[in-house]
């Protein structure tokens, strides 16, 4: 078998059975030599699948990077990374680029609407990107807005709609292709207390219906309270692992 097919084999492999995430002493740096920034420093972290995990931590703690190792976005210099039962350092680009597209959503801070497109419109384009039926697309579509609570808004750009029902719209993008895992970093940020609560509260819901798995960056404790437990980075290292009382 040729290296080509290997990597597109791991890409699409049903899971293992495993966690749905498994991360293994990893260590991230950008630059060199004195002046080097050590994102991580042998972090390991297991997520269950269908739980909903908050990572929380000061700016410059690490999380985003984390969150882009886990997501593909970007490699770890040491460490091993499984997501849905694929190493992820066996993917190859394209094993990497197929993994993003059909079972990761990304949800981040600064929606990333593409403004001459409706709300509708922006929740298809993954489904567009996948070659996915029109009539599959449209249905698919239709749920999702109606899962945000936003079908009256469907045919609205996101101009005309406030931060919470762009970052509604984004979490709908988020699920279009059915992802095994959606990676948030700080969706609320941008949002005042009481929106960023319901989007918070929201993307539980529907990541219950979805039978999704969730790693959640963000600093606000109203919204670590709603996550199933909470894992704490400091320096670039785990400094606590907590079980949430309400869960």
């Amino acid at each position: 078998m040729t290296e080509k097919a290997t990597t597109e084999d791991t890409s699409t492999r049903p899971s293992d059975g495993g966690p749905m995430v498994r991360a293994e002493g990893l260590h991230r740096s950008y630059g060199s030599g004195p002046t080097a920034v050590h994102a991580l420093r042998g972090t390991s972290l297991d997520i269950a699948r269908g739980e909903l995990v908050a990572l929380k931590g000061r700016s410059g703690a690490g999380k985003t990077t984390l969150l882009n190792l886990v997501g593909g976005l970007d490699s770890p210099d040491r460490g091993r990374i499984v997501v849905d039962g694929a190493d992820l350092s066996e993917l190859g680009e394209r094993g990497l680029l197929e993994l993003r597209r059909d079972r990761v959503g990304f949800v981040f801070q600064s929606f990333g609407l593409i403004p001459i497109l409706t709300a509708a419109e922006n929740v298809g384009v993954p489904l567009r990107l996948r070659g996915a039926d029109p009539r599959e697309r449209e249905e698919r579509v239709a749920l999702l807005l109606a899962l945000v609570g936003l079908t009256e808004h469907a045919a609205q750009r996101p101009g005309e709609l406030s931060g919470g029902q762009q970052q509604r719209v984004a979490l709908a993008r988020a699920l279009a292709n059915r992802p095994s895992l959606l990676i948030a970093d700080e969706p609320t940020a941008q949002l005042d207390a009481h929106t960023g609560l319901m989007v918070m509260e929201l993307l539980r819901t529907v990541v219950r219906s979805e039978g999704a798995t969730a790693l959640v960056a963000t600093h606000d404790p109203q919204l670590l309270d709603l996550a199933d437990r909470v894992v704490e980075l400091s320096d670039g290292r785990i400094v606590e692992r907590e079980r949430a009382e309400h869960r």
